[in-house]
């Protein structure tokens, strides 16, 4: 089947959620060239570049409006094996990321087990992962092993394991998936191979990566906080900071996003 004569599911998904589209592919590119821009002397503190990710020079209400709406893409499937913390949390952090990229691994490293630790133990976040995969075949392999790890239940053993320092440089070859599944503690790896190789695995791929390219996003990592766009491996601090902010946003008893569907 040609992609050229289909609307992809995400496609569908974000004309459903409303003209804001358009303002959010433009907002999240914006993030996307931000954070991958060379540096300047303005931005070169913490602080600074806190502020500069998280709040560029747009009309404070429509830009809460946008978020509003990005929020919306939050699957909250309490059976999704590619994420964790309840599925009514009141914070959601979406993930788009590549098994290939540096700073992926960097953020998965030092940066997000503290967030699960500090946050979604206490049953205030929840982050949902997206294949996002833009470097060649072997991001496309390493994000299907990763989907085929998930119906075993072991996807964030393997995203650790994948993620390890200096995993990335070993390749992601069919021999080194089958590898980095058995260290994850996949039970059935013969199963594994088929899943990862299967018509599902792709689609599912396919699915979170246009979305992805839907939003406008251009780098991995980036990133949506209860619809606030992050893009890159970010200080620890620019997380805390859109967490604890989203957090005091959310109605109480009501996880964000629900309510205007």
């Amino acid at each position: 089947m040609s992609d050229s004569t289909r609307t992809p599911a995400p496609k569908r998904r974000n004309l459903a959620i409303g003209a804001s589209v358009v303002a959010a592919a433009l907002l999240f590119g914006w993030f996307s060239y931000t954070a991958t821009k060379p540096e300047t002397p303005a931005a070169a503190s913490g602080s600074d570049k806190v502020a500069e990710v998280t709040r560029p020079e747009q009309a404070e209400q429509g830009q809460n409006d946008t978020y509003t709406q990005l929020a919306k893409l939050a699957r909250r499937d309490a059976g999704d094996p590619l994420a964790q913390g309840p599925a009514d949390a009141p914070v959601v952090m979406i993930e788009y990321a590549d098994f290939k990229c540096g700073f992926c691994g960097k953020f998965a490293r030092d940066t997000e087990p503290a967030l699960v630790k500090k946050y979604v133990d206490a049953g205030k976040l929840r982050i949902e992962w997206r294949n996002f995969p833009i470097f060649g075949e072997e991001s496309e392999a390493a994000a299907r092993g990763a989907w085929a790890a998930g119906q075993q239940g072991r996807f964030w053993e393997f995203h650790a394991a994948a993620y390890a320092d200096g995993a990335k440089e070993k390749g992601f070859g069919a021999d080194r998936l089958k590898a980095l599944a058995e260290e994850a503690g996949v039970a059935d790896l013969d199963r594994f191979v088929r899943d990862a190789d299967s018509k599902k695995a792709r689609e599912a791929v396919s699915r979170d990566q246009e979305e992805a390219y839907g939003l406008g996003a251009a780098s991995t990592p980036s990133f949506l906080i209860n619809g606030r766009p992050i893009a890159g491996a970010q200080p620890a601090e620019t997380f805390t900071q859109a967490i604890d902010e989203a957090l005091a946003a959310a109605p109480r008893g009501k996880a964000a996003g629900e309510g205007a569907k």
